[in-house]
């Protein structure tokens, strides 16, 4: 069969040029259609172990936070027999003068002499330091036992939990042997760490007072980076001029998302604090902070997401009537929210994870209380990590891991939240 002879026409010439098609059944056609070939079975190869890759070592980073994670949420307890001999009346322990009361009447002390009638001499050294915390607050829920025997679950000392769990020095290790074969020690869930705030003694340690800290501190950084980044992307897209201004405004918003988070914390710093005097170590002074850096994130996702609505509906809008602010806030900013979220999103996240700003401002202080509000002393997640992460006790070991499960679960959780909103309002056409 005769092959057709293709005419081609060479730009600038008149005269066609006769060009044979290409034979795609020569030896050295199929040879570069193999190699073509390969060569894309080749990237699909590299593509998928790159994807394998990256979640081997997502599964391996949270197979090791579980681990090592887990074990913080549970304690070591010893029953304890103890029969109280104080000098008060059951009506004396009901609220927060009970707590004087009781410490005033000698309870641990009693407590101390109970374990060591119970456990030999050093039996007070079996217990965690706030082991007369524990009955304290048993006696408060229920004064009948100041007349009474009762048997408490006290939480053993730190370096004996540690042991039990499997990584104890040898004398931990003995101790908790003895105690086992007694038959007096039991295992269960530390409700105290999601309820309590920082504590000295990592048996008494808890995440509520961070975590409370962070949901304020995020609340400030949401209610003020979102409305002003979503309005100033608005104006910079729909409103502003094209001039100078505007162009070094773009560039100077461009150029604050990439500036490093503890120069945020050096303005904060600065201005919030030694200008306007707020006070130090608040919610409200880390969420100014953050809404800082977050928002350039939020006014470039803003002005992109804008940018992406279609003209015809600004135009069909303009065309039944509708004024130009009707035309932005009735059409072109529902349509552009889902991305805003996105923007949000990403912004939010970041600064959940943020730790340099906010140890510039003081939020590393030592807090015993959870923050009742956003002008209390408080912490936040990440910087309660870091504080833990750098105590002496082994025992911090496996509560910095059980607060990073914390902040994993609190990260997702809010970004599932956003997610669900932002695919709520998106509208696909």
């Amino acid at each position: 069969m005769s092959k057709a002879i293709v005419p081609e026409v060479p730009t600038g010439t008149a005269e066609p040029v006769l060009r044979r098609p290409t034979d795609w059944s020569t030896q050295a056609s199929r040879r570069r259609t193999r190699r073509r070939y390969a060569a894309e079975r080749r990237f699909r190869v590299m593509g998928l172990a790159a994807v394998w890759l990256s979640v081997g070592f997502l599964v391996f980073l949270l197979a090791s936070m579980l681990w090592q994670g887990v074990s913080g949420f549970t304690e070591t307890r010893v029953a304890l027999p103890i029969e109280l001999r104080l000098d008060i009346t059951p009506d004396r322990v009901a609220g927060r003068s009970g707590d004087l009361a009781l410490a005033g009447a000698g309870l641990e002390g009693a407590v101390d002499a109970a374990a060591t009638a119970a456990y030999g001499p050093g039996g007070a050294e079996l217990l965690s330091d706030g082991a007369w915390l524990t009955v304290r607050d048993a006696v408060k829920a229920d004064p009948t036992l100041l007349s009474r025997r009762f048997i408490a679950q006290i939480p053993v000392a730190a370096d004996i939990d540690v042991a039990a769990k499997g990584e104890g020095t040898p004398d931990a290790e003995a101790q908790f042997a003895r105690l086992s074969r007694a038959g007096v020690t039991s295992r269960g869930f530390d409700i105290d760490f999601l309820t309590h705030a920082d504590s000295t003694d990592p048996t008494r340690v808890g995440i509520w007072g961070a975590l409370k800290g962070s949901l304020l501190t995020m609340a400030v950084t949401l209610l003020l980076a979102f409305p002003i980044g979503t309005f100033a992307a608005l104006y910079l897209e729909e409103y502003a001029p094209r001039n100078r201004w505007t162009d070094l405004i773009e560039v100077s918003i461009n150029n604050l998302a990439a500036v490093p988070s503890i120069i945020f914390g050096l303005l904060g710093l600065a201005v919030f604090l030694g200008t306007f005097h707020l006070p130090r170590s608040a919610p409200l002074v880390g969420g100014l902070t953050l809404a800082l850096m977050t928002m350039p994130v939020i006014v470039i996702a803003g002005r992109n997401a804008i940018k992406a609505v279609p003209p015809s509906i600004r135009d069909a809008a303009l065309a039944v009537g509708a004024s130009p602010v009707q035309v932005v806030f009735h059409h072109v900013l529902p349509l552009a929210l889902p991305g805003i979220m996105t923007g949000t999103i990403i912004g939010m996240a970041r600064a959940l994870g943020e730790t340099a700003p906010l140890l510039m401002i003081g939020m590393r202080a030592f807090i015993a209380a959870p923050p009742g509000g956003i002008t209390d002393p408080a912490t936040v997640l990440p910087v309660q990590i870091f504080l833990w992460s750098d105590e002496v006790s082994r025992g911090f070991i496996e509560k910095t891991s059980a607060a990073i499960i914390v902040l994993l679960v609190f990260l997702l959780a809010m970004n599932g939240l956003a997610i669900y909103l932002r695919n709520k309002f998106e509208t696909r056409w």
